[in-house]
């Protein structure tokens, strides 16, 4: 076996994947951090139709059946190794809330995760909402937030798959980046 071959098996196996579970998960238990997800899988486009309301889904874009069943993974990923967020906190979009509901069962609504897409004037106060209750965070407590694209990355600069999530610490640090599933 080629060595190339010998660190791709090695990456691939199992095993590793357990480990990099089990050690994210002892993370989350020690606390003093968030988990930052983006939205499940969506129906296709981008942002919402032009009429959309925030009290009527049926105006938005909404979650697509994989991304109801990726919700209720992500979900099952935290009860399998018994991990409770302190908080759920989710944007007001219906499929935040949707995601939020699906994986924990609960959501808070907190306007400093709403999308700014298309309308950034609201970007820089909300990111500071962001980072201010990041430092809060207490240890042997995590929270978790369900938001947008726009929102992840104002905060850390980095770029997120629908469904996707950053554990970032009190500073804002990106400790790790996962689907949970």
């Amino acid at each position: 076996m080629h060595r190339r071959q010998f660190i791709g098996t090695l990456l691939a196996a199992p095993w590793l994947a357990q480990a990099q579970s089990d050690a994210l998960g002892m993370r989350l238990r020690a606390g003093a951090c968030v988990v930052l997800f983006r939205h499940a899988q969506t129906d296709p486009g981008v942002g919402d139709p032009p009429d959309f309301r925030m009290d009527r889904c049926s105006t938005q874009r909404n979650l697509s059946a994989e991304g109801r069943a990726q919700a209720e993974r992500i979900g099952q990923w935290f009860k399998l190794r018994g991990l409770e967020p302190s908080a759920v906190k989710s944007s007001a979009w219906c499929r935040c809330k949707d995601t939020a509901d699906l994986a924990f069962g609960r959501h808070r609504v907190w306007p400093a995760l709403n999308s700014f897409f298309g309308e950034y004037r609201t970007r820089d106060a909300q990111t500071a909402q962001l980072r201010a209750a990041l430092e809060g965070m207490p240890a042997g407590e995590f929270e978790v937030w369900v938001t947008h694209q726009v929102n992840m990355t104002a905060l850390t600069g980095e770029g997120m798959a629908m469904g996707e999530a950053l554990v970032l610490d009190v500073t804002g640090t990106v400790l790790a980046r996962s689907t949970f599933v």
